[in-house]
């Protein structure tokens, strides 16, 4: 139980120091929400719980794959946001990112990549 405390505890860190940082610089702080590393600090839990390394490959394989069609979403929120809102610009942009997703998933299943 501790160890799941723990766990919690420096994730939930790192999420606050990114949302503290971009209070004060905005650029820092999308450069540091930029950075892969909840993904790093996934793959760290895993490792240090004696995950399998193929497990630990296909977390980053298909992280990946998923990053893609989150992408045009941080293009489409700022044009957004001074037009409809926090609320319906977020929730516009997160459509958009499931058609990207289910998109890619379609195109990337002829390639042999399995999204779904």
């Amino acid at each position: 139980m501790t160890w799941l405390i723990t766990k919690y505890a420096i994730t939930a860190a790192l999420v606050v120091l990114i949302s503290e940082v971009a209070k004060r610089s905005d650029k820092l702080g999308a450069l540091i929400a930029a950075l892969p590393m909840v993904t790093v600090l996934a793959m760290v839990w895993m490792y240090v719980e004696h995950q399998p390394a193929d497990k630990i490959a296909n977390h980053a394989w298909y992280t990946f794959w998923y990053v893609l069609p989150t992408l045009p979403m941080f293009l489409l929120f700022p044009f957004l946001l001074p037009r409809l809102g926090f609320w319906l610009s977020l929730a516009a942009s997160a459509v958009l990112t499931i058609v990207c997703f289910a998109s890619l998933a379609l195109v990337m299943k002829r390639f042999g990549v399995g999204l779904m």
